[in-house]
């Protein structure tokens, strides 16, 4: 039977696959799930090499959709990033908020602080799905909140659409 390895998974089956697979990893300092799910019990290696080429560019996507976020956030017409910050600055308490921000900054608006607090969490991959080739689900905390800013990219990392998910 073939196999093909893959950052962080190690060797897998080209075929008689399992729909689910993941590891936890450390990236920047945070620990992310990365899940690859299969449609198909087989999969063809270039598929697989662009799987690999994807695990490979993470940071770089990470700061990419971090870049996406900030645009989302001061765009007038972009609502995903600004409407999961207010959310979370008119849901959660002041000792929870206090966790993440600084009420004495008279400087960096709170929104601002809770922006720069939006971690990576997890990344899932869809190498032969229909839609989306990954969706990064970023959070200002998985003990705080269950609310994610999700942002679902093609295999080049590009933009699809943002959106707020639990």
């Amino acid at each position: 039977m073939a196999e093909y390895a893959l950052p962080y998974f190690g060797n897998l089956p080209t075929e008689n696959l399992e729909e689910y697979y993941d590891v936890d990893i450390e990236l920047n300092g945070n620990k992310i799930q990365i899940d690859l799910n299969f449609e198909n019990k087989t999969i063809d290696t270039l598929i697989m090499d662009d799987v690999k080429k994807f695990i490979e560019k993470f940071e770089s996507f990470d700061q990419l959709n971090k870049t996406y976020m900030l645009n989302d956030y001061n765009d007038e017409d972009g609502d995903t990033v600004k409407f999961y910050l207010e959310h979370h600055l008119e849901e959660l308490d002041k000792d929870e908020l206090t966790k993440l921000v600084n009420f004495d900054d008279t400087i960096t608006a709170l929104e601002q602080q809770l922006l720069s607090k939006l971690k990576l969490v997890r990344v899932g991959l869809y190498p032969d799905g229909e839609y989306n080739f990954a969706t990064f689900d970023y959070s200002i905390g998985k003990d705080i909140t269950d609310q994610l800013v999700v942002i679902n990219t093609d295999e080049n990392g590009q933009l699809d659409y943002m959106t707020m998910e639990s």
